[in-house]
């Protein structure tokens, strides 16, 4: 297999599991891959690939503070060379087909075996698109007919604060990680309920997992995070 890829092409790793982006990285070098950077989150991806410009960017689709198909838009855009494969376990037309709009080239199912990955890898070096198997022909058909997207109400920067509010992050907090003032990150809160019409946290988290924002473990730590809050309030109200 390796000796069919490029040696010594470089790659940045993207995953908020450092056990599998250790193990990604340990056979990427095995087979003469150079790894030029990791980062557990979207948004140190993308300053890593617009500093260190790499040939390849293997990203995790469901990443902290920003998630993989919007790191991927944004990579696109600002490093149109770097090809970009995610690794992810959603086989559903919203998440494929979001990821090829967004700019990747490669779409690798994580419970597939890791010889995958070294195809995909191969494939888009030479410019070609590599999707995983299991991904439905339908789906492929769909993005091949160019038929048009889903309108998104929301702006790039909306879409990235809503991550962080689905994650359970303080206004402060999302201001914090995006270089804005946590009154700014509250004025993108309000547009997007008002786009969405939807005016609460809880709605907004469902609204991010069923249009793939977070996964399911964010969702399940923001609903803990909520549960806890509203557990404090009655025991404070009872005092």
């Amino acid at each position: 297999m390796s000796s069919l890829l490029t040696p010594g092409l470089r790659v940045l790793l993207a995953d908020d599991q450092a056990v599998l982006r250790q193990g990604l990285k340990t056979v990427l070098r095995q087979e003469g891959f150079e790894i030029v950077g990791e980062a557990s989150d979207g948004h140190t991806a993308i300053k890593m690939c617009r500093t260190l410009q790499p040939a390849i960017a293997i990203l995790d689709v469901g990443m902290p503070l920003l998630n993989g198909i919007d790191a991927a838009r944004e990579i696109h855009k600002f490093c149109p060379r770097t090809k970009i494969i995610l690794l992810t376990m959603h086989t559903e037309e919203l998440y494929v087909l979001a990821s090829l709009r967004a700019g990747i080239s490669g779409y690798v199912l994580k419970n597939g075996a890791f010889s995958n990955l070294l195809e995909a890898i191969k494939a888009v070096s030479k410019g070609e698109i590599y999707l995983s198997s299991g991904i439905s022909g339908t789906i492929v058909q769909a993005y091949l007919s160019n038929a048009a997207p889903a309108s998104d109400p929301l702006s790039l920067r909306e879409r990235q604060v809503l991550q962080l509010i689905a994650e359970g992050k303080s206004m402060k907090e999302a201001g914090s990680v995006l270089g804005i003032s946590a009154r700014t990150a509250e004025t993108h809160r309000g547009r997007i309920m008002q786009k969405l019409n939807i005016f609460n946290i809880a709605g907004l988290v469902r609204y991010a997992l069923r249009n793939g924002f977070i996964a399911e473990k964010a969702e399940d730590s923001q609903n803990r995070k909520i549960s806890a809050k509203h557990s404090n309030h009655r025991r404070h109200k009872r005092a």
